[in-house]
């Protein structure tokens, strides 16, 4: 079942030409056209079915900088900035709160690879305070364990995955761009070799400018320009309880579960990295790339079955623009979660959390997390189609950096001083990485 969200309008008619049109209308695609039409580009949004309806309401909502990769690390930092000032911008709440991250851990290993993250973190100016076994066991006296230590991330936090990308999306019209919903792109135009259009269901825009953030339907959509782009999705299953619990953590971590204070007073469940690998055609064209990674992960990641092959947003298949694509058969990735997953989750929460034990599940989703070779997204044009920005392969990060991926994807469109380096996220690293390595800092 789809996860709460809040609905908006869409604007009311196509426009014929703009500067930039952005496909996908999750977190990256949002704050990317947000960005834009803040600058007083003509821009235009596309989504070809809700905004936020796939996994950008199906996440967490944390915001965090605590355990990034060095490469996204700064990206985390400005994101957090941003988050801050856009309810300030559109006079909206996202639900945004540095309610702090709390880590707790009965393991050493664990513990010293806190620890060494914080040494890192010192050295960018970021704060991580790592806790001793009574601070730990005062900070989660909920549990009413002991633990051997943790980590307290003050200055992270979460945002409302019900309603901040809505938000930010109204913003969009606000600031003079447009959003279309139920309004899939099915093709690029180009002359000359460089982009001039972009075929849509509705019709053509007219634009030299296009970026591409559609999530998991990325790679197919790259697939019909010729555009290898490795890409592969897991299926994530989590869960929500009524509120009822009072006393809790805005957020916590153990190895064996975790949970988000919701915007409504309940909680999000969830086991960190658990998760179906579904076979797809893509997938399977991607083996070689995605085997290291998915080795690393054995212990949480299960074989899946023909889920992700029914839902077709890996498929292999090319179509003609005038052709209805798999994107308008399918207009939300609404996966069925694991209710074997679902009832551990649950499970552990009322081990570690007995008072959960009160109240009933209220929602339970599945989502697809996209995710590149080597876990780091691709940002910037694709080279070949000049005008074609990728914007993809998030990798679970995308809501907490989706604010500064975007404000760094509309700073490379008007040629302003990036707001992060962008050369750690260039398209082209993946052509020559060597996949054994990922996610270091």
């Amino acid at each position: 079942m789809p996860a709460p969200l809040m609905h908006i309008e869409s604007s009311p008619s196509l426009p014929r030409e703009v500067d930039v049109v952005v496909i996908g209308g999750g977190v990256v695609g949002v704050f990317t056209a947000y960005y834009l039409a803040r600058r007083g580009v003509s821009v235009a949004l596309l989504e070809k079915g809700r905004v936020a309806a796939e996994q950008s309401s199906r996440n967490w909502g944390w915001c965090r900088q605590q355990n990034r990769d060095a490469r996204e690390l700064p990206m985390a930092t400005k994101s957090l900035n941003l988050w801050e000032r856009v309810a300030q911008e559109t006079g909206e709440d996202t639900g945004f709160r540095r309610c702090g991250l709390l880590y707790l851990s009965q393991d050493e290993s664990e513990l010293a690879g806190w620890a060494k993250w914080r040494d890192f973190a010192r050295t960018v100016g970021v704060t991580t305070h790592m806790l001793t076994a009574e601070e730990a066991t005062e900070r989660s006296k909920a549990t009413g364990r002991r633990w051997k230590g943790g980590v307290l991330s003050p200055t992270d936090g979460t945002a409302d995955t019900s309603r901040a990308v809505p938000v930010a999306a109204r913003g969009i019209m606000a600031a003079g761009g447009s959003v279309h919903q139920q309004c899939a792109a099915r093709s690029l135009e180009l002359s000359a070799g460089r982009v001039c259009g972009v075929v849509t269901e509705s019709g053509t825009i007219r634009t030299k400018t296009v970026v591409m953030a559609g999530g998991a339907w990325a790679s197919s959509f790259c697939h019909q320009l010729g555009i290898r782009f490795p890409q592969a999705s897991v299926r994530s299953s989590i869960l929500a309880v009524a509120p009822g619990v009072d006393g809790l953590p805005g957020a916590l971590y153990t190895s064996g579960i975790a949970f988000t204070r919701r915007g409504n007073g309940g909680y999000t469940l969830a086991i960190s990295g658990r998760a179906r690998v579904d076979p797809t055609p893509q997938q399977l064209r991607f083996s070689r790339e995605f085997v290291p990674m998915f080795a690393r992960r054995w212990r949480n990641l299960a074989p899946g079955g023909l889920e992700g092959w029914r839902q077709g947003h890996e498929t292999l298949v090319k179509w003609a623009p005038d052709e209805v694509t798999p994107m308008e058969r399918n207009r939300i990735l609404d996966p069925r979660p694991d209710l074997g997953q679902i009832d551990l989750t649950y499970q552990r929460a009322c081990e570690l959390i007995p008072e959960f034990r009160r109240v009933t599940i209220a929602d339970a989703w599945a989502g697809y997390i996209d995710s590149t070779p080597d876990g780091i997204p691709v940002i910037g044009e694709v080279e070949g189609i000049p005008g074609f920005i990728l914007a993809a392969g998030f990798s679970g990060h995308g809501f907490g950096i989706g604010p500064g991926a975007g404000h760094l994807i509309a700073d490379v469109i008007t040629g302003s001083e990036p707001i992060v380096d962008p050369r750690p996220y260039r398209p082209e690293r993946l052509k020559t990485a060597a996949w054994g390595k990922v996610a270091e800092f």
